[in-house]
């Protein structure tokens, strides 16, 4: 057995028997009708049957998925900085996160799209508890980020994840993707979680921090939807938080979540990748002389590339002047997309309910905030 077995995907040799297992599904029905609508069930079943590595399975099949979720869900997805990547090179990207499936899914078809290697990517193991999508994810390349443990288990599992990252960009040179902090961002404030680059630095062994973390090839990456899909569904752990209580998640609430985010409409999105982080972390390891206030620079380093790459939108200026009461931002949105952003406030918010109104605008202004206190906005 493998140290890694608990969490990691598929090996290629595992892949055609996971997908025979999963072929009748009525999940893998589903999928596979909504991307091949053409295509009799016997076609895509016989294609999938002769698969054998994860590589054929996400060019063949979920690419194609991917693309049909964009043509039906969005006015289209615009990129920038991956002509700065090297091809048959591994990075480390660490990612703003805002939706459960498509962060990662949009990223590797771009990565793809580039010539660039795709990622094995991060997924927490709260939303991989059905079967079915446990196997789907480990079809796809995710390995499993385990929640809510006890300290000693989380330190093991934390070590554990560090060296599975060491192994894939080193050993395999295969690329990373992980989140900034835990969770995805519900309240449009982008911001990294030092834990994280704890979490990374466990594995760096023989090395020095600075040269295991520039080694690891760093990668800031954006992403930002005009419309969130999910925005709604975060009001009640938003007002949940505002009330200072414990938000308590409803049965297959995740299940929900990641459906909606797939499906919902989103409007235009745009991702940006960063350069590696190299001449940054060695300007932070000459200036600073203790581990604590290395991490810490590092934090506000990502911080500082993925606010600024960050892509606003007419919907966040709206938010921000209907939060503020104002027309300042006016010369970013028009009246029309004013009239429609508050036609979607009032389909799913109430009204009446002044914290959850509060909560939803700030979701949207929040990103402009974020610049604007990090000085990140043009004159």
């Amino acid at each position: 057995m493998s140290k890694f077995d608990s969490i990691r995907p598929f090996y290629d040799s595992e892949v055609n028997q996971a997908l025979k297992e999963v072929a009748s599904h009525p999940m893998m029905k589903a999928i596979m009708n909504f991307t091949f609508p053409d295509q009799r069930d016997e076609e895509w079943t016989e294609q999938l049957l002769k698969t054998h590595s994860i590589r054929d399975f996400q060019i063949n099949f979920i690419y194609h998925s991917v693309r049909k979720v964009l043509d039906i869900s969005s006015n289209g997805l615009t990129t920038s900085g991956f002509e700065q990547l090297e091809p048959n090179t591994a990075y480390l990207f660490i990612s703003n996160h805002r939706d459960i499936i498509l962060d990662t899914s949009l990223l590797n078809a771009t990565l793809f799209e580039h010539g660039l290697l795709m990622t094995t990517s991060a997924i927490g193991d709260n939303l991989v508890k059905k079967p079915f999508l446990r196997t789907l994810s480990k079809l796809t390349r995710n390995f499993v980020v385990y929640r809510g443990l006890g300290n000693k288990a989380m330190l093991e599992y934390s070590k554990l994840n560090s060296e599975f990252i060491r192994e894939a960009i080193f050993s395999q040179n295969r690329s990373v993707w992980i989140a900034q902090r835990e969770g995805r961002t519900k309240d449009g404030m982008d911001l990294t979680q030092k834990g994280v680059l704890k979490m990374l630095s466990k594995a760096c062994e023989s090395l020095s921090l600075e040269e295991y973390f520039l080694k690891l090839k760093i990668v800031p990456v954006s992403i930002s939807y005009e419309n969130d899909p999910t925005d709604v569904l975060k009001m009640p752990e938003l007002l949940a938080k505002a009330r200072e209580e414990t938000y308590v998640k409803q049965k297959n609430e995740d299940f929900r979540t990641l459906m909606s985010g797939i499906m919902g409409q989103k409007k235009r999105i745009h991702i940006s990748v960063g350069k590696v982080l190299d001449q940054e972390i060695n300007t932070i390891f000459e200036r600073e002389n203790s581990v604590n206030k290395q991490l810490q620079a590092l934090v506000e380093e990502l911080d500082r590339v993925i606010v600024r790459n960050y892509r606003l939108w007419p919907t966040n200026y709206i938010a921000l002047d209907l939060l503020n009461q104002t027309d300042e931002h006016r010369e970013h949105y028009s009246v029309e997309e004013k009239e429609e952003f508050q036609a979607r406030i009032r389909k799913g918010v109430e009204m009446e309910n002044a914290v959850a109104v509060r909560n939803f605008l700030s979701m949207y202004a929040n990103p402009v905030i974020h610049k604007e206190k990090m000085h990140l906005l043009a004159p």
